[in-house]
């Protein structure tokens, strides 16, 4: 008999949390090296709530406002991941708001977020975003050669911390083209820090939804985006 998904929040969480600690034991990995990033985009804050009282503390939105409006009717130590494009008009909203920004894809905006991040006194954790499927839809670097000088000038910004790459595969891709994207990020992690030498910091992999993360920790990711999966299908 086909298994019967959980029903609350909470189980679905704890659900995702088995999937992933077993995922990381395949790669060779403890659990401890993967991050749950739990997606809450169009879902109110109750929602946000329900997961905090499980013991989830990262959350990922893809729109500013969406965000801010959530902000205020949450526990004060939520960590906010913004998972969405930044549109450069919206990058003075991020600083103190936001720890992490998943969408770096362009020197304009990486210098507009760190310009408003000085002006506020903030320090903000960046990815870089890449589109190596090159979708139209999609927001991100194309041309993997222009990581290292995106990267490059993430270190010049004083207020900004480059912390890893990020990628969102075409859903379309089936289980074997997916992973050659995620290991293809895999590579190109390794070959930014032996080119440009971030430091340490500079480890970070997000990759991986509700409908691929296994295969993602199996590949690498250190940060995986869980929406659907622990909150429901959105409205």
């Amino acid at each position: 008999m086909p298994s019967i998904a959980p029903s609350t929040i909470a189980a679905r969480l704890a659900d995702v949390r088995a999937r992933i600690a077993e995922a990381a034991r395949r790669s060779g990995r403890p659990a401890s090296a993967v991050r749950l990033i739990a997606v809450s985009k169009t879902h109110p804050a109750s929602a946000v709530a329900e997961a905090y009282a499980a013991g989830q503390r990262e959350f990922g939105e893809n729109r500013v406002q969406e965000a801010l409006e959530k902000m205020p009717a949450s526990p004060p130590d939520v960590i906010w991941h913004l998972i969405g494009h930044l549109q450069s008009n919206k990058a003075k909203l991020v600083p103190g708001a936001f720890r992490v920004v998943h969408t770096v894809d362009s020197i304009k905006l990486a210098q507009t977020l760190d310009r408003h991040a000085q002006a506020a006194g903030a320090s903000v954790e960046v990815l870089l975003q890449a589109n190596l499927t090159g979708e139209a839809t999609k927001s991100g670097v194309a041309d993997a050669a222009a990581l290292a000088p995106l990267l490059a000038a993430v270190l010049a910004c004083p207020a900004l911390k480059a912390t890893g790459l990020m990628t969102i595969p075409d859903p379309a891709y089936d289980e074997r083209r997916t992973r050659q994207v995620f290991a293809r990020m895999n590579e190109l992690l390794e070959r930014l820090r032996t080119a440009c030498a971030p430091g340490p910091a500079f480890c970070e992999l997000s990759l991986g939804m509700s409908h691929d993360f296994e295969w993602a920790v199996e590949e690498g990711a250190t940060l995986v985006r869980v929406g659907t999966a622990i909150f429901g299908a959105r409205a």
